[in-house]
């Protein structure tokens, strides 16, 4: 087991190393720099040119936008290992005050919206597992054909049509209350946000739940028809123990390792959710920072966010060898 953790350690380092340097040339990409939409705009305001040069050369000189790529990467890398994240082009501040609230929410929407996933999904797909062709299990099936077919941002725009025309509502979008926006932490402010999140958890984790409770149902099927299962019925051990100890600890075990791999999926659907209903995450900080190519921020961002894809699959292999032996065996 010892050397299962340092192996998957290793993987992580490797992983979070690579992904850097990948989204630091692919941030790069496109022609041109951050001096360049900042020239552009200061030429749509009429400047002179010598205006604009004494703007646009000491942001290139700050930013070391005229070194070649890998000095401006490692320079970036170098800040990144010691936790200081840098200064944004475009929002003049430091990238860390500017992550600081934006990734808490972020992650604390993804980790419940995980959470509602895998309860909801687990459920629903193991009792319609156990009642096979009843009209509950069609029913369920048809629910999840419709929950994957149906794109977030869809569910999104369709939740604040029905709550403004139907009900008058006009408080489903956001994490708080208006009074609550620039508040400090507090109590009162804390049950604000968890009054608000369990709309933007449904419409985000709407596919992923639907997906496993497929899963969970056809993973429960084959576990129900193993002799082993036949045995624990004939020893005479209730429902309740054959399904949830002998079946559910063996059908769970592709949703476990599934877990680290959902958060891309859950962030990526966050991003767009976050532009209909006006979330303070961290997804349309990053497409604001891609579109006006502040290089650190979003490479910052990705790299970040890499990092909690990385220790949430650490988790799952860590919690799948708990939950099967035979992984502990293996390695």
């Amino acid at each position: 087991m010892q050397q299962f953790i340092i192996r998957r350690l290793l993987n992580m380092l490797l992983v979070l190393l690579l992904s850097s340097i990948i989204s630091f040339v692919v941030v790069e990409l496109p022609p041109g720099d951050y001096s360049t939409v900042l020239r552009g705009q200061l030429e749509a305001e009429r400047l002179a040119p010598e205006q604009i040069e004494a703007q646009v050369k000491p942001v290139i000189e700050r930013f070391a936008l005229d070194k070649p790529l890998p000095v401006r990467f490692w320079r970036w890398f170098s800040s990144i290992i010691t936790f200081d994240f840098g200064y944004s082009m475009v929002m003049k501040q430091p990238i860390g005050d500017l992550l600081n609230e934006r990734l808490a929410l972020t992650m604390a929407v993804s980790f419940v919206t995980l959470v509602f996933i895998m309860v909801v999904g687990i459920a629903i797909g193991m009792f319609s597992a156990v009642k096979q062709y009843s009209g509950w299990d069609y029913l369920f099936t048809v629910i999840g054909f419709i929950g994957m077919a149906t794109p977030n941002f869809l569910l999104a725009l369709i939740i604040l049509f029905v709550s403004v025309m139907v009900f008058g509502s006009t408080s489903v979008g956001g994490l708080f209350s208006a009074e609550y926006l620039f508040a400090p932490w507090s109590w009162a402010k804390l049950m604000d946000f968890l009054k608000h999140i369990w709309v933007v958890v449904v419409i985000i984790g709407t596919a992923g739940t639907a997906g496993t409770i497929r899963v969970m149902r056809a993973q429960m099927l084959d576990v129900l028809s193993e002799p082993y299962m036949d045995t624990a019925r004939m020893k005479g051990l209730s429902s309740a123990k054959v399904y949830f100890k002998h079946g559910l600890r063996v059908a769970i075990n592709p949703i476990v390792s599934s877990i680290g791999l959902s958060f891309p999926g859950i962030i990526s659907g966050a991003t767009i959710v976050s532009l209909v209903l006006l979330l303070p995450l961290v997804g349309p900080l990053l497409l604001d920072a891609l579109m006006s190519e502040d290089m650190y921020l979003a490479s910052t961002i990705i790299v970040l966010l890499t990092f909690a894809l990385v220790i949430g699959n650490f988790l799952a292999d860590l919690t799948l060898a708990w939950l099967d032996p035979r992984i502990r065996l293996e390695n």
